[in-house]
């Protein structure tokens, strides 16, 4: 099975000068939990409810801002649609994240690939194994 035939591929973006309450209402609209940041095709970040509380509401930021100052810039972990699915769920467990970008062979958004997607086409079985890897401390052997 690929990437592709698991992801989701109906992705509400922002921009980097959007702002942090559009990007909530986005989120609240679409009832998902992160939107990635895309400027000219490109994933710039990624913005998660967890960001908005703890980079927003907790620091007392304004919510008129743009989300650039809260977003999760740094490496944006991704998979190719082509990619084999199993080999995404390894991915996401060896960095510990919920969720992969999904992108096209020149590099653009074409999908997202959560925990959500893999349990409801690849099998309760893996999800529980990619979870368990997702949630075990660093360098911390599986069982």
């Amino acid at each position: 099975m690929k990437v592709s035939d698991a992801m989701t591929s109906q992705v509400s973006v922002a921009r980097p000068s959007d702002s942090i309450r559009k990007v909530a209402e986005v989120m609240a609209k679409v009832d998902s939990g992160v939107v990635p940041i895309v400027d000219d095709g490109k994933v710039l970040g990624l913005v998660t409810d967890r960001d908005i509380v703890l980079r927003v509401v907790a620091e007392g930021r304004s919510f008129d801002s743009p989300v650039s100052e809260v977003m999760s810039d740094g490496e944006v972990l991704s998979v190719k649609e082509d990619d084999i699915l199993a080999d995404a769920t390894a991915k996401m467990a060896n960095n510990q994240v919920r969720r992969l970008v999904v992108l096209n062979d020149t590099g653009r958004l074409t999908g997202i690939l959560s925990l959500g997607d893999v349990a409801k086409d690849y099998g309760a079985k893996q999800v529980g194994k990619t979870l368990e890897e997702i949630s075990q401390e660093p360098g911390e052997a599986a069982h």
